[in-house]
């Protein structure tokens, strides 16, 4: 937080003051000078974004060519006690509605697992997650995993790692998603070219904001692969940023889009996202659609920057 703070008061915000922009790529290029820092880019460009669709009194998805007006949401459940308590949770995620369950697995808490949760759950669409958690010297479990119709395996080696996982790809059926791997542009290229996964969790905090999201996901529709949104523990705003770009074609499997209240008991908007039924109805509305409560934001507020 103070290293956002930090890069906000003294690089970037400078960087933008007193100038003229003709779109959000002449925006991006003047932040451009300053290396990584993603976040805090993208809450900027967000910013930015959403006063350019209130200025042409559009919605925010529509701004960015999306035409998907309906937005399935998925679940994603961590590693539990015991396997009942995991059959218990994935079941009352079921009955509300989502679209997609998505389980951590890690050595010890993997096959065994999944084999338990198909035996009951046949049909659901499931997914699991490894957080770089096994080696190519794994391959041999993810060849088992192979037998339960997963829809994927999410980051199964080194966060950082292309080339493996092209290895590991080649060697089993079902799709490698990428996730922590995809930091930028360039790596979701290098990942296309290497065949290192056939799916793609674009996170836009991670890359850098919503026109490097719309480079990779028009990358990958180039090259058939599909893509979803994961979440990062967004508040309504970042969330509201989130859906607006589900709305793009290639997201085609449901991403991590929850109602605010499964992690925050008070959102920063005046009414809190809410799915029904694991969907959420896109809103025509300006901007976003959403509206920031500002007596929440100021209540806790702990330091402000006037420019």
């Amino acid at each position: 937080c103070d290293t956002a703070w930090h890069i906000y008061r003294d690089f970037l915000i400078p960087s933008l003051l007193n100038q003229d922009f003709d779109g959000p790529e002449s925006f991006c290029r003047a932040m451009a000078h300053v290396r990584g820092h993603n976040f805090v880019k993208h809450g900027l460009e967000s910013a930015f974004m959403t006063l350019l669709a209130l200025k042409a009194e559009k919605s925010l998805f529509r701004l960015l060519g999306g035409t998907q007006t309906t937005i399935n949401s998925g679940v994603s459940i961590g590693i539990q006690d015991t396997v009942e308590e995991l059959i218990d949770r994935i079941g009352r995620f079921i009955n509300e509605g989502y679209k997609r369950i998505k389980i951590k697995i890690k050595p010890g808490w993997d096959v065994n697992i999944v084999e338990k949760v198909r035996k009951q759950y046949p049909e659901v669409p499931l997914m699991v997650d490894a957080n770089s958690a096994y080696t190519l010297e794994d391959t041999d479990l993810f060849s088992e995993l192979d037998n339960y119709d997963l829809m994927m395996i999410e980051q199964p080696l080194h966060y950082d790692d292309l080339t493996e996982h092209a290895a590991l790809q080649e060697k089993i059926k079902t799709p490698v998603c990428l996730d922590e791997s995809i930091k930028t542009y360039a790596a979701a290229e290098a990942a296309v070219k290497l065949g290192s996964c056939r799916i793609i969790n674009i996170k836009p905090g991670r890359v850098g904001g919503i026109i490097e999201t719309i480079k990779i996901h028009d990358l990958c529709q180039k090259h058939n692969i599909p893509v979803w949104c994961g979440g990062m523990l967004e508040f309504g705003t970042g969330r509201a940023i989130n859906l607006a770009i589900c709305t793009l074609d290639n997201f085609t499997i449901p991403g991590d889009v929850s109602s605010s209240s499964r992690y925050y008991e008070e959102d920063v908007l005046t009414e809190p996202i809410e799915l029904v039924k694991g969907e959420f109805k896109m809103s025509e509305l300006p901007g976003t659609g959403m509206t920031v409560n500002e007596d929440t934001v100021r209540r806790f507020t702990v330091e402000k920057l006037c420019f």
